[in-house]
């Protein structure tokens, strides 16, 4: 079994916490990062909401969390349909009377420039209209205490972000919108963050990046020099496994470190400094007005 060990709580240091009676949705869960953040988190005793694309690889992680005592469901959703995230947050919706934790992971890097129904790329709209748009649908549904957390990427450094051509991504290669993509994440959970606060909600918003692991999707799309990005772009080498890179997420979802803590960008289980673009509250605001009108949504809380 992936993770079998403890290996992520342990590196995570939320060994010792105890998620009975919690409900948490990771999205993109059935592979990768998404799904070792699962299946950890399903270890500390939460009951966990698997969300994918593909209904065997959704059994297989489900039948993973069961055998470690986690009440495990699956529910299928493609991100870059609006209907399909409308439906899983309904469906989640009717499964749990409250929501825990969000932990908002799929997403997607597409070597084409191929536009989504919105006329948007696709690589933007799955990492991020599509986490925006299922964030804000369940926000209703958080828990007092509840928290949303959001994988970013350190590639947030070199994006660049112009809403005036947000729809146009032709002139992008894939590794710049997906760069923007990140930088849009970090923006979004920030402007969540600050809007909680306004709405006196008592539930937190974080980001964070969550390593470069060795033979990922992602990895494999760096420009050249590859093993050479994190350095120069952050000072973060390439993680050691997806155990590593899901420590991170397991950490914000878990950990009473950062009960509370809100509207901040995490690497390594600790607090970062993300770009001064992704800090900029204008852009911020910006960007979470751009998104509804986008997705032809009202302006969730709005001012």
């Amino acid at each position: 079994m992936i993770g079998s060990d403890k290996k992520t709580e342990v590196k995570a240091g939320v060994e010792s916490v105890d998620m009975s009676g919690k409900t948490v949705l990771v999205t993109g869960s059935t592979n990768g990062l998404g799904r070792e953040a699962a299946l950890s988190l399903g270890r500390l005793g939460a009951d966990v909401l698997v969300h994918g694309r593909d209904e065997e690889a959704g059994a297989e992680t489900v039948a993973e969390l069961e055998a470690v005592g986690s009440d495990a469901e699956f529910i299928a959703a493609d991100f870059l349909d609006i209907d399909d995230v409308s439906a899983l947050a309904d469906e989640v919706r009717a499964s749990v009377e409250e929501l825990d934790i969000l932990c908002n992971n799929a997403g997607g890097l597409f070597e084409d420039n191929e536009e989504t129904d919105l006329g948007v790329g696709k690589t933007f709209h799955i990492n991020h209209l599509a986490p925006y748009q299922l964030t804000n649908d369940l926000l209703p549904t958080m828990a007092s205490g509840g928290r949303v957390v959001t994988t970013a990427s350190i590639g947030h450094r070199v994006a660049t972000m112009n809403l005036d051509d947000l729809l146009d991504m032709t002139t992008l290669s894939p590794w710049a919108a997906y760069c923007r993509s990140k930088l849009a994440n970090i923006q979004f959970s920030n402007e969540l963050a600050r809007r909680l606060v306004v709405a006196g909600r008592d539930v937190t918003s974080n980001s964070l990046h969550p390593g470069i692991v060795p033979g990922s999707e992602f990895s494999r799309a760096l420009p050249s020099p590859a093993p050479q990005i994190g350095q120069l772009v952050g000072q973060f080498p390439m993680t050691d496994s997806v155990e590593d890179g899901a420590a991170t997420i397991v950490y914000l979802a878990a950990s009473e470190d950062v009960s509370g803590v809100t509207g901040k960008y995490f690497a390594r289980c600790k607090e970062r400094r993300p770009a001064p673009k992704a800090l900029d509250v204008e852009a911020q605001r910006d960007l979470w007005r751009r998104s509804a009108e986008i997705l032809g949504i009202d302006e969730p809380l709005a001012d």
